[in-house]
């Protein structure tokens, strides 16, 4: 299960990142499942049915970290939007366009989970998956993003084979070019509720000051002034995860619906 301080940096970053998870063995498996394929299945599907009993993507999402990762921010018994197996070819001399995997959505209370595999060591030249900190929560509609090409304080991923990354749905990303001479494999899941995301995980470190600290994290890309409104849509995003309509950073929120109903006369 996750802790309350990481449940904070994933509502902040909207990532959370857990390096060489996965084991060896599977990670050696893995190259020749992915290389062969994962059949797709409808929108909707239960964990249990997407993923036989034995088969490799059904092993990957029951490892203990993993799979309190997922009862963490989804709850129990998510279905499966979808899954892909995106491959970036040697030296193949194209990128994807920054973007974010949905159209505009708008719910403050509820997200999608995208779990990011990557079975072999990714180097810089391989052109792991660009993301961008803390871009979950700007609503954007799928490529608006595209014409962007470099953002202040974007992260290139690099990491040991087996390494596993959580996305919140929103989260602004894209693959890189491949400019080594190995064929870069990662699988994706993107995990959809069934129950009310709130108060998923261990909760004991609830009152630990590093939440409100992870929660008011800046990030170098942010404006100025538009920043204070990612602060505000994590202080919306924390009270539904937690129930507590009362939780502000600076009165931000607490100020913006001050609506008195008590007449002066």
């Amino acid at each position: 299960m996750l802790t309350s301080v990481q449940m904070a940096h994933f509502v902040a970053h909207g990532s959370l990142r857990v390096d060489a998870v996965v084991p060896e063995e599977m990670n050696a498996e893995a190259l020749g499942v992915l290389a062969a394929g994962i059949p797709a299945v409808p929108y909707g599907t239960p964990v249990p049915q997407a993923y036989p009993e034995g088969s490799f993507a059904r092993r990957l999402v029951e490892l203990p970290v993993v799979a309190g990762a997922l009862r963490s921010l989804v709850g129990p018994e998510p279905t499966i939007d979808h899954h892909a197996v995106h491959i970036r070819e040697p030296r193949e001399g194209n990128a994807q366009p920054l973007h974010g995997d949905a159209i505009i959505d708008v719910r403050p209370d509820a997200f999608d989970v995208q779990l990011m595999y990557y079975p072999q060591d990714v180097t810089l030249d391989m052109g792991g998956t660009l993301s961008v900190p803390g871009s979950h929560l700007r609503r954007t509609n799928e490529t608006d993003t595209g014409r962007y090409q470099n953002l202040l304080g974007q992260t290139r991923l690099v990491c040991p084979a087996g390494t596993v990354v959580f996305l919140h749905h929103g989260i602004w990303h894209g693959g890189r070019r491949n400019d080594s001479d190995a064929v870069r494999y990662m699988f994706k899941i993107r995990f959809n509720p069934t129950v009310r995301q709130q108060l998923l995980w261990d909760t004991a470190d609830l009152d630990d000051p590093a939440v409100a600290e992870e929660l008011q994290r800046g990030f170098p890309w942010y404006e100025g002034a538009t920043a204070r409104l990612e602060i505000y849509n994590r202080i919306k995003l924390w009270r539904a995860l937690t129930g507590d309509e009362s939780f502000d950073l600076e009165y931000w929120m607490t100020r913006s619906s001050n609506r008195p109903q008590r007449s002066a006369v």
